[in-house]
C-alpha cells in the first residue's frame, strides 16, 4: 500500500474569515456577507467544489493519453445543494451538502462515446469524488492552549 499523507491547517481570522495553509500554499476562506461573513473568500462548501472540479480535472489530464483520448480543454462546472438551516441548528436536515451536480465540458476530437466512458473513468478515479462518495474515517483530538 503506497499511503500518503496530507496535512493542512485552517486558522480563524477575523469574523469567520480562515486562513487556510498545506506546505508553503495559503488560501483565505470566508462566508458571504448575507452569511454573516465578511466575503473575503469563497466559502468552505464553495472550495469543496473547487476541489471536486479540480481533482477531476487533474486526474482528467494525468490519464488522457493512456486511455487514447485527446483532451483539448477541460472544465468542470459543479452546483451543490445545502439547506442552511442543518448548520444553523434550525431543523434535523443534515448540515452537509445533499445534492451535487456536475457538467464537464470537454474540447476534444475524441468520439463522443469514448469521452463518456472517459469522465465515468474520472469520476471513479478521483480521490476527492470517492472521499464524498463514501465518507473518509474521521477523528477529532482537542488540544486546549492557554
Amino acid at each position: 500500500m503506497a499511503l500518503t499523507t496530507f496535512k493542512a491547517v485552517s486558522e480563524l481570522k477575523e469574523g469567520m474569515t480562515v486562513e487556510c495553509s498545506a506546505r508553503d500554499h495559503k488560501i483565505v476562506l470566508d462566508e458571504p456577507k448575507n452569511l454573516g461573513g465578511n466575503d473575503k473568500g469563497m466559502n468552505p462548501v464553495e472550495a469543496t467544489l473547487c476541489a471536486l472540479g479540480a481533482c477531476q480535472a487533474i486526474v482528467a489530464r494525468c490519464f488522457a493519453k493512456a486511455k487514447g483520448v485527446d483532451i483539448k480543454e477541460y472544465r468542470v462546472e459543479l452546483e451543490g445543494d445545502l439547506d442552511t438551516d442543518g448548520f444553523q441548528g434550525r431543523s434535523n436536515v443534515r448540515p452537509g451538502l445533499q445534492n451535487i451536480r456536475a457538467k464537464v465540458h470537454v474540447k476534444s476530437d475524441s468520439p463522443e462515446e469514448k469521452l463518456k466512458e472517459f469522465v465515468e473513468f474520472v469520476e471513479k478515479t478521483c480521490p476527492v469524488a470517492d472521499t464524498i462518495k463514501n465518507s473518509a474515517n474521521m477523528s477529532t483530538e482537542l488540544v486546549v492552549e492557554k
